[in-house]
């Protein structure tokens, strides 16, 4: 039948999330096989007690006396407060009509649901063949309906209602499923990008240095535009740390690092390389135009103040600038040596100035 079909479809996606295998059918006797756990106890079966069909969400709009003759002999199940449904490696779809269960997902990705009477669980491994490998714990004391592989097919085969219900239910599943990836991959780039930033000043680390420079030096190659480094490194910044101390030294480090934001262009990179050195990254930028930048920022450095946590200001930091730009046959490894040569020439010629 067609619902049979395009269940298989949707399974088809569900599977791609939850790593399951093929539908197979059982054709079975329900109660001849079915064995129920230590711990849960049969109270009977679902003819014979007072629970409706029109409270299970699967059967909605599916609640004839076929249906009702079909599930008759299907047995109901208590599992006590706290206790895990363990039932084995079979397949079985499990419908909840009284208490709570918690679900928690086999991947253990701390994905965990909360199922409510007339929900239901296993029907994806009822719909493949295997093993639901999911915690599901009771909340609360609660009543199963236990309802086998075959008899779910032949619900599906006979009743268009029921398999109408099934699609709804795996369409949401797989939306949910879909929706947590999303946030997961949002989480995880944002993770990404934490950790790509100096905990201190806020500007890129040295790990994003790695990834991002060579990155920066291809494309610059490909476009055949020139790549532009400064370095910068502050002066006496050992010897300002012993006389007004670490926090203090903290402050310098953050009024340094404000001053290279603010004096860059939305396309340069602010990078803290390690200590009290720091670069900028100048796409696009020749020799010329990054020596007025460094010469900028060495102007903005002198005159910036810095403020300790009393706020009371400290006396100015200067800093010692290289510039480089990417030659011919350079890697980002010898960019990085070009400027770091050019800022201990800035050192040795007095410090607070530039060289290239």
């Amino acid at each position: 039948m067609w619902c049979h079909a395009v269940i298989e479809t949707l399974l088809f996606i569900g599977a791609k999330l939850q790593r399951n295998s093929f539908i197979q059918v059982s054709c079975v006797a329900v109660n001849k096989h079915y064995r129920p756990a230590v711990n849960m106890i049969v109270t009977g079966t679902f003819g014979a007690s007072s629970y409706s069909l029109r409270d299970v969400q699967i059967l909605r709009d599916a609640d004839g006396p076929a249906v009702a003759q079909a599930l008759a002999d299907c047995l109901l199940v208590r599992l006590p407060k706290g206790e895990a449904l363990e039932d084995g490696l079979r397949a079985r779809l499990y419908i909840l009509l009284a208490g709570s269960l918690e679900v928690e997902a086999a991947l253990g990705e701390g994905n965990v649901e909360r199922i409510l009477p007339g929900e239901s669980v296993g029907e994806q491994s009822v719909l493949d063949d295997a093993a639901n490998l999911d915690a599901i714990v009771a909340l609360e004391d609660s009543e199963l309906l236990v309802i086998e592989p075959d008899r779910v097919w032949q619900l599906i085969d006979t009743h268009n209602g029921v398999a109408r219900n099934l699609l709804r239910l795996l369409s949401f599943r797989v939306r949910a499923a879909n929706a947590r990836l999303r946030r997961r991959q949002k989480l995880g780039e944002f993770y990404r990008q934490l950790s790509f930033n100096d905990g201190l000043t806020g500007l890129y680390n040295r790990a994003w240095l790695n990834d991002a420079l060579p990155r920066l030096v291809a494309r610059a190659r490909q476009d055949g535009s020139p790549l532009s480094l400064v370095m910068l490194d502050l002066d006496h910044f050992k010897r300002f740390n012993d006389t007004h101390g670490h926090i203090a030294g903290d402050a310098a480090l953050c009024a340094a690092a404000g001053v290279i934001r603010a004096g860059l262009r939305p396309t340069d990179f602010a990078v803290r390389y390690g200590g009290e050195e720091m670069m900028a990254i100048l796409p696009a930028t020749p020799d010329p135009q990054a020596l007025m930048v460094a010469g900028r920022l060495c102007a903005r450095l002198r005159e910036t103040v810095v403020f300790d946590d009393m706020r009371l200001p400290l006396p100015h930091v200067t800093g010692s600038f290289g510039v480089a730009t990417l030659q011919p046959g350079q890697d980002e490894r010898a960019l990085i040596a070009a400027a770091d040569a050019a800022l201990y020439r800035a050192k040795d010629a007095g410090r607070d100035r530039i060289a290239s």
